[in-house]
């Protein structure tokens, strides 16, 4: 049974830091694309990284040059190192991997972006 479990979410401070991890577990882990995505109020979810088995990372414009996504295959873990966050980035954070035929999805992590 595939599961990731997110952690790392707060409150934060425009123009603040935090890093998202996703421990992952039944699966391997270095053949397994990672993505992340965040879903605001009232809004869809939305990919803001995905990293690739062999290293290949994409971001949407939005995250660009703030975000940073990472994997430790030795700790079946991905990251989310996010820089100079805005009110905009206020959202809920999930890990996601397509494993087999199915997709699965962490539970989510806040992240609040306020004074």
């Amino acid at each position: 049974q595939v599961q990731l479990v997110e952690s790392g979410g707060g409150l934060v401070q425009p123009g603040g830091f935090l890093r998202l991890s996703c421990a992952t577990s039944g699966m391997i882990f270095s053949i397994a694309a990672m993505s992340w995505y965040r879903q605001a109020p009232g809004k869809q979810r939305e990919l803001v990284a995905s990293i690739g088995s062999g290293g290949r990372i994409n971001y949407p414009d939005s995250v660009k040059g703030r975000f940073t996504i990472s994997r430790n295959n030795a700790k079946n873990t991905v990251y989310l190192q996010m820089n100079s966050l805005k009110s905009d980035d206020t959202a809920v954070y999930y890990c996601n991997t397509v494993w087999g035929r199915n997709t699965y999805w962490g539970q989510g992590t806040q992240v609040t972006v306020s004074w």
